[in-house]
């Protein structure tokens, strides 16, 4: 298993104000289907609704006992959808949980998300969209949206 962290997602509560906020410092982003892309680096920073966030990462109910949801998410974006299936299972058997299993996508994708024992919450991916290159790092692709 390669390890690397793809991208980071702050659930943000005003995507319009994150998204002003970042381009201040300079992260200037490129917005589709309600979220922000910034390349930063080899990994991309995402910018998502906190409450989807928040219910696509199996937590819906931020206050769910030990399932607090901490208002991010990391993701590792992987090669196939085998990478997928091994590093979920490697999780719980290390002591994750599964709080979403692995799944087709929206974006002909294919990830699922784990929780760490400190609730951290992982997604899985294999994004066909999105280019990892030899050493891992993540190319996010031109989306086209002129910003």
């Amino acid at each position: 298993m390669e390890t690397r962290i793809s991208l980071v997602t702050l659930g943000v509560r005003d995507l319009d104000q994150s998204e002003a906020f970042y381009q201040e410092l300079g992260w200037v982003g490129q917005r589709t289907q309600e979220t922000v892309f910034v390349q930063a680096g080899p990994l991309a920073l995402v910018l998502w609704d906190r409450a989807k966030l928040a219910q696509d990462s199996g937590v819906a109910d931020p206050t769910a006992g030990d399932r607090v949801f901490g208002g991010f998410t990391l993701a590792q974006n992987v090669r196939s959808r085998d990478e997928v299936d091994a590093i979920l299972i490697a999780a719980a058997a290390a002591g994750g949980t599964i709080a979403k299993p692995a799944q087709q996508t929206f974006y002909g994708g294919y990830a699922g998300i784990f929780l760490d024992p400190d609730a951290t919450t992982w997604e899985i991916a294999f994004n066909p969209g999105f280019a990892l290159a030899e050493d891992g790092a993540l190319v996010l692709p031109d989306f086209g949206t002129g910003s």
